[in-house]
């Protein structure tokens, strides 16, 4: 008999047009060259292209593969397809008890974050019965879709996901004669809630269809209402601005506060209004602050990588804010992808003996992207070679494509909800400063998109070891100074038990906050904000590690927000307290540029 011949593992390959030498492990030798590709594969990544900008950048290869997947396997599994007709059966029943059963309560609920049924028509027939039938699919859904011996963990959730994005297509609250809101407000207003409704829907589609945004509404205006602490601009380069913040006290805490917020936004989320602003609390308190202001890209500048925004963002940002500031280490604070590049930085800082940082505070970032949620979904091979193809030929991901991305996640709320109160009821939305805020979204330089979605979300690199800055490999073990990391509960993009396993790799002493709300919200805890809550508690260095689940069990909730924690843990390590520095150090050729916000937030 012949040997079978020796199964080996599939690599991954990067496309030969955006090397990613920063984030490869050093080699003995050099690789051997590819060979030049063929012109012809232009053509077909431009065909490619093409399909991506009409899908919203989503390949459809993963998830036929999720269904095939999925089905397959249901195929093969006799037991499996009877517990799911006596599922199928059970609900059957109990929507047949509640239509012969007056009063009696409804056998099926919404999930906590679905606000489509919160009308109190759909507690009255027939109304209730059309909810009540659509909850019931949905339960049997999310239980076909549950994890089958065999299948693939990814395959069972992108089918759960893609089955959740077909049933909110026909979810009888879209439809206008089947939602009782909607048949209340047409008789009400007689149908004039359509005919504005349409306007809406009219004035949206122009507006996606030229790519045009609509100006800040009145009383949100950039620079006056929102992102408007005073300061200057003392530090500018091609990728970023440098904010220092006037300060408002006599004294200030002697070590400066470098916040990194994330490039996928503008950094003007840490400075909002005036009363949920967390410079301008900062700043209250006594913190000379200084915050980073990305550019937003334009094909021009498709070749901008994460080390580049290490470099000439993170460790720029530095050197300025320790000219201004000389002879004392800096507090660093890093938010979402900020806090992941402000965690590599720190790491590599760490490993070159250099200590000019005095503790790292990481807000929603992750360093480990195993368990990184339902963004994962989008992410495979296909998939970012997908988008690769798009970012190709524009030289960036757009507004627009990840905007939709991030909207599908929750997009009963984030899209249909949306669109039911616009276009059935005519109603206009209602500004608000994180509104505003999450219409002025920015765009993704090629590079350092397809860098960071490989290196980090697909290959999870840094935490596997495998992370190189200048050729030598980094590690977050290295790490000696005091970190505080905060999480949210509700958080879609960063989970908070993916944030937690900063403890799992790290050996320094850490305070870990869990807070209420999501992404954004939680953030946003300023003092006096109603209803919310935290979970805080300290690891010393060194101590044993615990995983989520115990912690959760074990740290009791405390009301309120978590910012004066923080503001108290930022003072003990503040180094006591000087006189103010000078706006800038013209001496080291760093002269004030101008006002804040500066020219980069301003960029459309």
């Amino acid at each position: 008999m012949t040997r079978p011949p020796k199964k080996t593992k599939p690599v991954v390959s990067l496309p030969q047009d955006a090397p990613v030498p920063a984030l490869l492990p050093p080699a003995t030798a050099p690789p051997p060259a590819p060979a030049p590709a063929h012109r012809h594969q232009n053509f077909d990544r431009a065909a490619r292209a093409a399909v991506a900008r009409l899908s919203g950048g989503v390949s459809s290869y993963a998830f036929f593969e999720a269904w095939s997947d999925w089905a397959q396997h249901l195929s093969r599994a006799p037991g499996r397809q009877m517990e799911l007709a006596e599922h199928a059966q059970r609900n059957l029943l109990k929507l047949m008890a509640l239509a012969t059963t007056p009063g009696s309560p409804p056998p099926f609920v919404p999930k906590p974050y679905d606000h489509r049924f919160d009308h109190e028509g759909w507690q009255k027939q027939p109304f209730q019965m059309w909810q009540q039938g659509f909850l019931a699919m949905q339960d049997w859904w999310d239980h076909a879709t549950e994890p089958m011996r065999g299948l693939r963990t990814e395959d069972a959730e992108r089918a759960r996901f893609l089955t959740r994005q077909t049933l909110d297509v026909l979810s009888p609250s879209n439809a206008p004669f089947l939602n009782p809101e909607i048949v209340a407000e047409t008789l009400k207003t007689g149908g004039r809630n359509l005919t504005e409704g349409a306007a809406h829907f009219a004035h949206d589609a122009v507006k996606t269809l030229t790519g045009q945004r609509d100006p800040a509404p009145e009383g949100y205006q950039i620079g006056k209402d929102l992102a408007c602490t005073p300061g200057q601009v003392v530090y500018r380069n091609d990728l970023m601005e440098l904010i220092q913040y006037t300060p408002q006290t006599p004294q200030v805490h002697a070590r400066p506060i470098l916040i990194v917020p994330a490039w996928i936004m503008k950094y003007y989320i840490l400075d909002l209004s005036p009363g949920n602003s967390m410079v301008r609390y900062l700043v209250g308190q006594g913190f000379t602050v200084f915050m980073i202001s990305w550019t937003n890209p334009t094909s021009d500048q498709r070749d901008l990588s994460l080390e580049d925004y290490r470099k000439r963002g993170v460790m720029a940002a530095l050197d300025a804010v320790t000219k201004i500031v000389p002879d004392t280490p800096v507090q660093a604070v890093g938010y979402c992808l900020g806090g992941t590049i402000l965690a590599i930085a720190a790491a590599t800082m760490a490993r070159d003996h250099d200590d000019r940082l005095a503790s790292v505070t990481l807000m929603a970032a992750q360093v480990d992207f195993a368990e990184a949620g339902e963004l994962l979904l989008f992410l495979d091979e296909s998939q970012i070679a997908f988008l690769e193809d798009l970012m190709w030929e524009q030289g960036y991901l757009d507004r627009p494509q990840m905007a939709r991305a991030f909207a599908a996640i929750r997009s009963e709320d984030l899209i249909w909800t949306r669109a039911v109160r616009r276009y059935f009821l005519g109603r206009e939305d209602v500004p608000t400063d994180i509104g505003v805020w999450l219409s002025d979204t920015t765009r993704m330089p090629a590079r350092m998109h397809s860098q960071y979605l490989r290196g980090l979300f697909l290959e999870n690199r840094l935490t596997a070891g495998r992370f190189a800055v200048e050729g030598r490999v980094i590690a977050l073990k290295d790490l000696s100074v005091p970190l505080f990391v905060i999480a949210t509960e509700t958080d879609h993009i960063a989970p908070w038990r993916s944030v937690y396993k900063t403890k799992l790799f790290t050996d320094s002493d850490l305070t870990f906050v869990l807070t209420k709300g999501g992404h954004n919200t939680g953030i946003l805890s300023e003092p006096g904000h109603k209803g919310r809550h935290f979970r805080i508690s300290r690891r010393p260095a060194a101590a044993h590690y615990v995983g989520p689940d115990a912690w959760l069990a074990e740290t009791a909730p405390k009301s309120g927000s978590w910012w004066p924690d923080w503001a108290d843990w930022l003072a003990a390590q503040g180094g006591g307290l000087s006189d103010p520095p000078a706006m800038g150090a013209p001496d080291n050729g760093l002269a004030p540029l101008g006002p804040a916000p500066g020219a980069y937030v301003m960029q459309p």
